[in-house]
């Protein structure tokens, strides 16, 4: 069914008339609607992507150069809001974070494109041991799993896949950063596997504000539903209980860390 909502849409100033035209004409934007057995993803929301407080993004990016500031932050209150409804329904909740050698061998082709990339990765900042910690606002419980990733999607080179076949998954609701990269690479490749994808707007956040609503509407245009948090709450709640078998609890999950790096030299840093 087409999305014939009225409703103002965040990407609506960046369309051209034209372009307006274009989708309405060209069919695009129809509402898939909500899977049966959806997975909560929260995907890179770490200090490395929203930094260590609320802050401007300007002044954030000085230290932690892939921030997205203050609107990063108000993904994360939205995030909080969906976790305690998933929790409560035993919805799976699949977290990602960056994973990196401390010389930072491996972060390969992520050299390419950014200045920043061998004085913040290489050891010279200090917050660089930090950076793949998941925000303790948000953090991991005892039932939710935590998949270290090294590419933008959350699928490439990880168990995702695995993990969402094990639990008879149909379906994603995805939050998380930045709405422009890994986000919407985690999308593509949940579409590319025929599973029903939901975009929680106001759980997503982007350095661009552009990036941000451009993707956003190209998402919905094509690949994803995108939905803000309250109704994907209402949808979440409407759920039978006991749908899941989820793990048992390890009271060890919550942080991904550089793996040659001990726990305890990242949280003093």
């Amino acid at each position: 069914m087409a999305d014939t909502s009225s409703e103002p849409r965040i990407w609506d100033e960046f369309l051209t008339e034209r372009d307006k035209q274009v989708f309405a004409a060209s069919g695009y934007g129809a509402r898939g609607g909500f899977g049966e057995r959806p997975a909560l993803l929260i995907i890179d929301v770490n200090y490395g992507f929203v930094g260590d407080k609320p802050e401007p993004i300007l002044e954030s990016v000085k230290r932690w150069m892939n921030s997205c500031g203050d609107e990063g932050w108000e993904a994360v209150a939205a995030i909080k809001t969906l976790l305690t409804a998933a929790r409560a329904k035993g919805v799976p909740v699949i977290y990602t974070s960056g994973v990196r050698r401390s010389d930072a061998w491996d972060q390969g082709a992520w050299a390419y494109k950014n200045s920043r990339v061998n004085k913040d990765y290489l050891g010279l900042a200090p917050a660089t041991l930090r950076s793949n910690i998941i925000v303790p606002d948000i953090a991991p419980g005892p039932q939710d799993l935590v998949i270290g990733k090294q590419k933008p999607s959350a699928f490439h080179g990880t168990p995702l896949m695995d993990y969402l076949v094990h639990l008879k998954c149909d379906s994603v609701l995805v939050t998380g950063t930045t709405t422009s990269g890994c986000v919407r690479a985690t999308v593509v490749d949940a579409f590319s596997s025929n599973y029903r994808v939901t975009v929680v707007e106001d759980g997503c956040a982007d350095r661009s504000q552009a990036s941000h609503a451009v993707n956003l509407c190209d998402m919905n245009a094509k690949y994803a539903d995108v939905v803000a948090s309250p109704e994907v709450i209402a949808y979440i709640n409407g759920l039978p209980n006991g749908l899941f078998d989820l793990p048992k609890g390890d009271a060890s999950a919550g942080r991904v860390f550089a793996p040659d790096q001990p726990a305890s030299k990242i949280a003093a840093e």
